[in-house]
């Protein structure tokens, strides 16, 4: 493509980090996906993006389908080109939005893996007193107690949380802050680790709540490793991920509650229609003990 086509993708990545504050790993993503786009109107010889259409986004479509790309993935990119259309729209450097109504293929929806309430306690309840243990004891008993993402845990400071009033304050997608309930263990936790934080090198420097090497903000990548063998260690048969806490805490929080609308505000989600994939597991809990307990459900040979 030619270079001022190519330059109207940085002018985006600018206005994706400094207007719409998204964070590293989205933006990546957005770049990501424009850079297959590149690489298509590359092969078609479309050098300039007022040059591109609804045919050969649609072709687009295909082509990374035919590639392997799923489903999902696909409504990811295409959301990422209507963003960037949208921005040549408003900045006069594109007269149409070629993505507007090209539709992904269909892809059956996957329901979130979810630990059961006694997993989850078997999980929460780590042995071991020494620094590390007591800092990853708060960080999955944070986790599970609020709904948390992996990128909003590491992103805490100190004084996100309030140990008096019992809540944290987080920075979720799209820069919004949310404060949310903090549960008793949660705080336990949370107040052991302070009281050792301190101690740890370097810490002194650091703002982060949790810190790992020399006193550093802990990474994502530690905390799913740290994770990963603590499920194994408490012999935990299924591989067990930070956002699996966020998916139980949601799941759990709906069986008991019923209150799908409270359950959206304390995810942060900004469409009530990615919460409402917990009512399907939800309802599969329900048609397993239905299974289990009807008269004329139960399996030829079952008792009861």
């Amino acid at each position: 493509m030619q270079d001022a086509a190519l330059d109207w993708i940085e002018r985006y990545a600018q206005h994706l980090r400094h207007e719409r504050r998204l964070s590293p790993h989205t933006l990546d993503s957005y770049l990501r996906d424009l850079r297959h786009l590149c690489e298509f109107c590359a092969r078609q010889g479309i050098d300039d993006w007022s040059a591109l259409h609804a045919p050969q986004v649609r072709a687009y479509v295909a082509w990374r389908h035919r590639s392997g790309i799923a489903g999902s993935s696909l409504q990811r990119e295409l959301s990422a080109i209507r963003s960037f259309f949208n921005y040549l729209l408003r900045e006069g450097a594109a007269g149409h939005n070629p993505a507007q109504d090209t539709p992904a293929p269909k892809t059956p929806r996957h329901l979130p893996q979810t630990l059961d309430v006694d997993q989850t306690a078997r999980l929460l309840e780590i042995p071991g007193d020494d620094d590390d243990a007591v800092r990853d004891r708060a960080i999955m008993e944070l986790m599970y107690s609020s709904g948390l993402r992996l990128a909003e845990l590491v992103g805490l400071d100190c004084p996100d949380v309030d140990m008096k009033d019992a809540t944290v304050r987080v920075t979720g997608k799209g820069a919004k802050t949310r404060v949310l309930p903090v549960g008793r263990k949660a705080l336990a936790a949370l107040e052991a680790w302070l009281q050792r934080r301190h101690l740890r090198p370097g810490a002194t420097a650091s703002s982060a709540l949790f810190l790992g090497r020399g006193g550093k903000r802990i990474a994502a990548r530690t905390v799913q490793e740290r994770l990963r063998r603590w499920a194994l260690a408490q012999g935990l048969a299924v591989p067990v991920h930070p956002h699996m806490l966020r998916h139980s805490f949601a799941s759990h929080m709906l069986e008991s509650s019923g209150d799908l609308r409270a359950v959206q505000e304390l995810l942060g989600h900004a469409n009530i229609a990615t919460t409402q994939i917990y009512t399907h597991l939800d309802f599969q809990h329900l048609a397993k003990v239905y299974d289990a307990a009807h008269p004329r459900a139960k399996k030829k040979g079952a008792r009861g």
